[in-house]
């Protein structure tokens, strides 16, 4: 009786522990976007200037609108907000690897790190590929479709809310092979398999570019052409980071 409740006791306080570390790392995320808006909001006008370049260039006059008495203040104080967020994105997956980190062993520490740095870079690389690859060309197609004697004009909320959805949808794409590395390292499936499923993932790759980007084929076709490639990048991956996990297992 008494092992029971000592192992009952063990018990919660190993998660307590576990949550008062989560919470800390919760806490350091908080800070580190607090601290990144309020040095980047003084220049909320500027980066909403740069931002939002890529529809002004197609848009009559290069100007937008606002429908909304608050919009010019508002706007530009929520996008620089989220472009904290995205600035503080390693920070972030940095608190989640140390928050995990001590459940892993010696050698799956030693794989882990390149994997962190790798999805840190895929997920710049898929917000940089949104802004200079498929920005410019969906609002030129957008622009170029409007039937004659229709301006268009984009009012400056709407557009921050169709950006962040496309920035965050090709940034979290863009983790597709790290995804796959680590569904292989669980033991859940193997490269043999993966192969099999590329019709599949072809298929659910337009799929998810239907859902996630506005509905029309160009915008469809830049997110879910990448994501089957980072696909096939994945599994290459996971054959490389198998094979090394099986030898230091050896």
């Amino acid at each position: 009786m008494n092992d029971k409740s000592e192992e009952e006791e063990l018990a919660e306080g190993t998660l307590l522990s576990h949550l008062i570390e989560l919470r800390s790392r919760l806490l350091i995320i908080a800070i580190s976007v607090v601290v990144v808006f309020i040095c980047m909001l003084p220049f909320s006008r500027d980066i909403f200037t740069v931002i939002s370049e890529p529809l002004r260039d197609v848009l009559p006059g290069n100007a937008m609108i606002a429908t909304a008495v608050a919009s010019p203040l508002l706007t530009p104080f929520k996008l620089t907000f989220f472009a904290a967020l995205f600035i503080v994105m390693p920070i972030v997956l940095f608190q989640i690897w140390t928050f995990i980190a001590p459940g892993l062993y010696k050698n799956e520490k030693r794989f882990a790190v390149p994997l962190f740095m790798t999805s840190v870079i895929l997920f710049y690389l898929g917000i940089s590929f949104a802004y200079f690859v498929v920005f410019p060309l969906m609002f030129s197609f957008f622009a170029s479709v409007a039937p004659e004697g229709v301006e268009v004009q984009t009012d400056i909320a709407q557009f921050l809310d169709f950006i962040t959805t496309i920035v965050f949808a090709f940034g979290i794409a863009f983790e597709v092979p790290i995804a796959t590395v680590l569904v292989v390292w669980a033991g859940l499936t193997d490269t043999k398999k993966l192969g099999k499923a590329r019709p599949y993932v072809f298929l659910m790759a337009f799929i998810a570019g239907m859902f996630l980007t506005p509905p029309d084929v160009i915008s469809q076709t830049l997110l879910a052409v990448p994501v089957y490639l980072l696909y096939e990048l994945g599994i290459i991956m996971a054959k490389v980071f198998v094979i090394k996990k099986s030898n230091d297992d050896e």
